[in-house]
Formats: structure tokens, sequence, C-alpha cells
């Protein structure tokens, strides 16, 4: 069963960092990609940053210059660092790790259990 372990989140305040940490096991295929996404109160789930097995990374707008996401393929681990918090960043941040379709296997999404992140004051 593949699973995706997600730390680092906590409280902090605006201006601070904090580094995400996922690692995902249990997958007999490769993650083709590997990403954060995040959830607030009351809005959709949505994309903040992923990265390919080949290093390209996606960024939403809202993050970039500020946060940085890397990889190790050979731990199937994947980062976020945060860097000059602002309280719109507060929301539940979910891992993700796609494989990609093998033979009649469909491509599949995995989730982590999510971890959440709050600036404030």
């Amino acid at each position: 069963q593949v699973q995706l372990v997600e730390s680092g989140g906590g409280l902090v305040q605006p201006g601070g960092s904090l580094r995400l940490s996922c690692a995902a096991s249990g997958s007999r295929f490769s993650f083709s990609a590997m990403g954060w996404y995040r959830q607030a109160p009351g809005k959709q789930r949505e994309l903040v940053a992923a990265i390919t097995t080949g290093g390209s990374t996606n960024y939403q707008d809202s993050v970039k210059g500020r946060f940085t996401i890397s990889r190790d393929n050979a731990r199937n681990t994947v980062y976020l660092q945060m860097n000059n918090l602002k309280p719109e960043d507060t929301a539940v941040y979910y891992c993700n790790a796609r494989v990609p379709r093998v033979s009649s296997r469909p491509t599949t999404d995995y989730w982590g259990q999510g971890t959440q992140v709050t600036v404030s004051s």
C-alpha cells in the first residue's frame, strides 16, 4: 500500500519560515511527479508546487519567489521550503505523488493526510 507521510507544519508568525517534508513509499512504480496542494476553509484544494523526477517545477503564482520545492528521488521524498509566510498561506497542506499510466494501470494520485500550516501574529 502506498503511504505518504508528511511533517513540518505548525504555527509561524508572518514573515517566518517552515519546511515541509513528505516521504512516499509502497509503490512498485516510480512517482513521475510529487507536489504540495493546500486547502483553506471554504476554499477548494489548490496546487502550491509540484516537481517531476527530472526536476521540472511548477508553482502557484502567489508563492513564486517565496516557496521552493525540491525532491530526493532516491528516497521518494519531496520538500517545500516556505519563506516569508503570509496569513493567506494558512491552510492544510497535502502531499501528492503521481504514478503515471503503466500498462493497464491508469494514472493514479496518492495523497498524504495533510499537515496544518498556520501563519498568525
